[in-house]
């Protein structure tokens, strides 16, 4: 084969298995509109029709968007390919920290991105329909996210994870709208106690979840993250922990998905 031929093959092969990326618009009954989301599907998705996928589901962090790690980290396309799995990254508002709040009804994102998002995704795709087949993970306000709603919703995901998760929301009370969607601290005292992913693990659900916990060493939410790890150890919680050098930025993300992805993926190879 001639070396022009043979690079056209190569490409040709490399575009059939290129990963698939749509923008899908869901509509939230709990909140009486239709919020964006990313759904990243393998290249084998379009050709292996009876196959059935595994989701993760991909949260964003704090002033973000849907479209964050689709722009930011677009080398997630190669990840969904390489691990044979389904990546769905909803929006979770501007500062939600992904909770139903007690006091404006327009942020309900704990039931959006619990409940309604997976219920779409399963109806429109082709995926494993069973919390074997699902995991929950994400950055920053998303890393709560994802423990608080692996945690909460267990019955719906069997793992769970965090990257520079701002774990602990009890204590952020300035500049990042907590206040704002828990309501006083005072009158609302059990939501900022209870909600806090660092006090939701106290109640370990029935169903055994695998988690996944990492943080840069030059994080300012360090201290966070540390506080987990050891609360879980005292709990006797499994878990995987990770530091590794970064900061809370995109450049250690970027790195940490990878990870990740690898470990959720492990754990779906166990479930069969």
């Amino acid at each position: 084969m001639k070396p022009f031929t043979f690079l056209i093959a190569i490409c040709l092969a490399l575009s059939t298995q290129a990963a698939t990326v749509d923008t899908v618009e869901i509509y939230s009954t709990s909140m009486h509109r239709t919020v964006k989301t990313v759904v990243v599907r393998p290249g084998s998705y379009s050709k292996n029709k009876n196959t059935r996928y595994p989701v993760l589901y991909l949260l964003h962090g704090a002033f973000g968007s849907y479209s964050n790690w689709i722009r930011k980290v677009p080398h997630i396309q190669q990840l969904a390919d390489q691990h044979q799995l389904m990546i769905v990254c909803p929006d979770g508002g501007f500062t939600s920290w992904y909770f139903d709040s007690p006091v404006d009804s327009t942020y309900r994102f704990e039931t959006f991105v619990g409940t309604e998002v997976p219920q779409y995704i399963d109806q429109n795709y082709r995926t494993i329909n069973d919390r074997k087949g699902r995991a929950i993970t994400g950055l920053s306000m998303g890393g709560h996210g994802g423990i608080f709603l692996g945690f909460r919703h267990a019955d719906r995901f069997s793992a769970c994870g965090s990257m520079s998760g701002a774990l602990h929301v009890s204590v952020i009370t300035k500049g990042y709208d907590v206040e704002k969607r828990l309501g006083d601290t005072a009158a609302n005292r059990a939501y900022w106690k209870d909600w806090s992913a660092l006090n939701v693990i106290e109640k370990y659900p029935s169903d055994s979840l695998a988690i996944t916990i990492d943080c840069g060493t030059e994080d300012r939410v360090l201290a966070m993250n540390k506080a987990m790890h050891e609360k879980m150890l005292k709990l006797k919680i499994p878990h995987d922990y990770t530091e590794r050098p970064g900061e809370h930025n995109w450049p250690y993300w970027e790195k940490a998905i990878d990870y990740q992805v690898l470990f959720f993926r492990k754990h779906f190879d166990r479930q069969k």
